[in-house]
């Protein structure tokens, strides 16, 4: 029985091509051509006035933090629903962290809790800086609130749209949000550069800034010479030739993640219970990228939940995800503030992310969803035979 996999790179001759060009070139080492050309046409795609190509969304998220202030002393205020590279990247500052729970309609990040936190972070005597809003599985959060309320207190706001290039809102594309934006491609986002990231900003100072410190903060002079700390936070240009043959596939795989997430929909409808994160009120997901359908199954309809899924899916060589952990619960961070509903624990609980890979097929995803039927009837009707 071959492995489905949650969300596998698909590569194809035209990436072939663009990595095979970067290495007849001679530049190897990292930065060149490829870089180049990748940053602007990342930046042509989010509407902005400029990109730096990174090793990391992590690194973007770092940089642009650093610009933010953040330092120790300050705060940086969180969704607790996120990877945790969005708070470590807080970490690598000093700044303290300040996790805030999500929506349950879509995970994402309730923008009115997040400002009241700030509010009630500053009565404490707390200098909040700045605030990371996460594009929670390629859905952009909700920006017209929060750019209106973190502007009316001056608090920078720092995009993670690492989970949401070619997801847009009102028609404004994600990473083009706040004074700077984050965009990852590791292997099993929406794109790939195999490992790699990128910080949009239309900053130009920012940006210039950024990619002083990305390069070891080396002087301008003809030795190595430094005044500043400085990080290896650069991409390659083979990398770079890699992203920009998968940039060109781009609406191509968000067209078929779209499918497969239309699949889920028809295949999931009239079950109790049983919802797809995102879709529907109060605004469909049209404009998602749809990198992973996540859908939610309430225990008490079902008597089953993530745990017991996606064990269920394993034992048929399915690999699917829990929602992420909120941060607030990992023991890292145990010692942050937190400014909780209780909504992201309920996600984690009952929230799994199914196959969602361009790749697959409908033959796939058609076990996928015969194997997460059985799993329901099964443990609703426990003496029911469930073949699989």
């Amino acid at each position: 029985m071959n492995r489905i996999h949650l969300s596998k790179a698909e590569i194809t001759e035209v990436e072939e091509e663009f990595v095979l060009d970067a290495l007849r070139s001679g530049w190897i080492a990292p930065l060149g051509p490829h870089v180049d050309a990748f940053e602007h046409e990342i930046a042509e795609r989010c509407g902005v006035a400029g990109a730096l190509a990174l090793s990391s969304g992590t690194a973007a998220l770092h940089l642009a933090l650093l610009h933010a202030a953040a330092a120790p002393g300050t705060t940086v205020v969180v969704p607790t629903m996120t990877f945790a590279a969005t708070a470590n990247a807080v970490a690598y500052t000093g700044a303290d962290l300040a996790f805030v729970d999500s929506r349950e309609d879509d995970g994402n990040v309730e923008p009115r809790l997040l400002l009241r936190a700030i509010d009630e972070l500053r009565a404490e005597g707390r200098d909040v800086v700045a605030a990371i809003p996460v594009d929670l599985f390629g859905r952009c959060a909700d920006y017209p609130i929060l750019e209106e309320g973190l502007a009316a207190r001056g608090v920078a706001l720092v995009e993670d749209a690492a989970e949401a290039l070619g997801a847009s809102l009102d028609g404004r594309p994600a990473g083009c949000f706040g004074i700077a934006a984050a965009l990852s491609f590791n292997g099993n986002k929406i794109m790939t550069t195999s490992g790699g990231g990128m910080l949009l900003s239309d900053d130009t100072d920012l940006l210039s800034r950024a990619r002083y410190l990305s390069t070891q903060a080396r002087q301008p002079v003809p030795w190595y010479e430094h005044t500043d700390i400085g990080f290896n936070y650069r991409m390659s240009n083979i990398l770079a030739a890699l992203g920009r043959g998968q940039l060109q596939r781009l609406d191509g795989m968000i067209q078929r993640r779209r499918e497969i997430r239309q699949m889920y929909v028809d295949g999931l409808a009239g079950l109790d219970g049983v919802r797809v994160l995102g879709r529907g009120w109060p605004r469909d997901d049209r404009d998602d990228n749809c990198w992973l359908t996540s859908v939610v199954v309430d225990p008490e309809t079902w008597g089953v939940g993530a745990d017991a899924i996606v064990s269920a899916l394993s034992a048929q060589n399915i690999e699917a995800r829990h929602l992420w952990k909120p941060m607030h619960l990992q023991p890292v961070f145990a010692g942050a503030s937190r400014h909780l509903t209780g909504a992201s624990e309920k996600l984690f609980r009952q929230g799994v992310n199914l196959p969602s890979g361009a790749s697959l097929t409908d033959a796939d995803i058609d076990r996928v969803l015969s194997t997460f039927r059985n799993c329901l009837e099964g443990a609703r009707w426990p003496h029911r035979s469930t073949h699989v």
